[in-house]
């Protein structure tokens, strides 16, 4: 990919805006959002490395670390918008993902589903959008060690243990 083609602008999808939730803050995703947490394992079956995305600075919360992911689009299901954003902003095909849970952070009328899944076969992420820095395998040992998207930040403990339960 050509580095200009990164800097094209958002083109604006159905589902695309702001919610006014009643905890006091704007949510992005009309109809709820939803992103990928996909992971490596070892020969063990645990989660070895996670795909994390360095979010661009100009996005909301910019410069922190998560997890592929976006608006869900209307009727579309929260594992179908996770896989979906993870192919648009991290190359990843969806035909390479088992999918193993959904976690949801319900607001009422907004809510974010992390989808948790195996990596089953090759997958290698890289940015494919404006909305990454950077697309990596991260050893789930660091994930804590990085600046995190602050909601990412309060899940990840219990993420990552069910990632591995």
């Amino acid at each position: 990919m050509r580095s200009d083609d990164l800097r094209r602008p958002h083109h604006p999808q159905p589902g695309d805006g702001w919610v006014e939730c009643a905890c006091g803050r704007r949510h992005w995703g009309l109809h709820g959002a939803a992103g990928l947490l996909l992971a490596r394992r070892g020969p063990d079956g645990m989660a070895t490395d996670v795909v994390l995305q360095h979010r661009a600075v100009w996005s909301h919360q910019g410069g922190t670390w998560g997890v592929p992911g976006g608006a869900r689009m209307p009727d579309e299901t929260a594992v179908e918008a996770a896989l979906r954003e993870a192919q648009e902003e991290a190359g990843i095909d969806p035909a390479s993902v088992r999918v193993l849970d959904e976690h949801v952070l319900d607001h009422g009328p907004w809510s974010y589903t992390t989808v948790l899944a195996t990596a089953i076969g090759a997958v290698e992420p890289r940015p494919t959008d404006s909305e990454s820095l950077e697309v990596a395998w991260t050893p789930v040992d660091d994930v804590a060690l990085l600046p995190l998207l602050p909601e990412f930040a309060r899940a990840w403990p219990s993420l990552r243990s069910r990632l591995d339960g």
